[in-house]
């Protein structure tokens, strides 16, 4: 081997250490603390929040960057020694056993992805290594939602329009509509462009959402105390306003809001301690 040679290997090998050596939180996003107003590890809100019983991670659906700092937190969470379990709005409350087997190794990826497709329809492969870490550490994952139609039904014809039956479905949640909710639902969605009549239903419709996964998500630790409920969902549901909100009227479990960095609308300049406590930034 000629000198050439000789000095490539050397630098090969060097650069193979250097990589074995690199922390493994290497590619954290940064951590932005709403309240504080400034800038820290991924794994510092980990230890602050490891026993903290519901954490809500908002997301914008099927990104990947997003949903790759989803399972960061739940990475950072558990290695801070939280008992973590993974609330789900892509999945309705009925998944339950589907779920459960899905964690057991009793169900193959090809079976999953049907039931995933049932529940949810396209996205799979943003969330596909958030399922396959949970079952690999056998975290509980838990559907929080309320089948689609019900909603949808909400938000065109009013939470009046709802038969008994599909109240029933509801588990006990109720739709009492206030100018705080109101006034929020304006902010988040921008009037979703309806008004009158059409932007209350499609406030009821919300409500019920919120009120739905806070329910299920109180259920499941009513059930399971001890563990801390990692919530994956929508922005507009993450918010404080939204599902903790209905938390906190069910209930004095703490819970914290981790949003995602959406440039021009959420950003480390714009977000208010009143929506969340930390911002991931940089998530790509």
């Amino acid at each position: 081997m000629d000198v050439f040679g000789v000095r490539t290997v050397r630098l090969l090998s060097a650069l193979a250490l250097l990589l074995a050596a690199a922390p493994c939180g290497a590619e954290d996003p940064a951590v932005y603390d709403v309240q504080a107003g400034r800038t820290i590890g991924l794994a510092d809100m980990a230890r602050r929040l490891r026993e903290t019983p519901l954490v809500l991670a908002g997301e914008l659906h099927a990104q990947p960057p997003i949903q790759r700092g989803q399972l960061r937190v739940l990475e950072a969470l558990h290695a801070a020694g939280a008992r973590l379990a993974v609330g789900l709005e892509m999945f309705r409350r009925d998944g339950r056993e589907a779920l459960d087997r899905w964690v057991a190794g009793e169900l193959a990826e090809r079976e999953f992805r049907a039931v995933f497709a049932d529940h949810w329809g396209t996205g799979w492969d943003a969330y596909r290594p958030i399922v396959l870490w949970a079952r690999e550490h056998r975290v509980p994952l838990v559907g929080l939602n309320v089948p689609r139609e019900i909603t949808r039904k909400v938000a065109r014809s009013g939470f009046a329009s709802l038969s008994e039956e599909e109240r029933g479905l509801l588990a006990g949640v109720t739709c009492d509509l206030d100018p705080d909710y109101l006034d929020y639902v304006r902010r988040a969605h921008g009037a979703h462009g309806h008004g009158g009549g059409d932007f209350l239903f499609f406030c009821e419709a919300q409500m019920v959402w919120d009120a739905a996964m806070a329910v299920h998500a109180l259920d499941f630790l009513a059930a399971q105390p001890g563990r801390t409920m990692v919530i994956l969902t929508g922005v507009a549901h993450a918010r404080k306003g939204a599902v903790p909100r209905q938390i906190a009227r069910r209930s004095p479990l703490p819970a914290a809001v981790i949003l995602p960095e959406i440039p021009g609308s959420l950003d480390p300049a714009t977000v208010r301690f009143e929506d969340a406590d930390f911002l991931l930034v940089g998530l790509k």
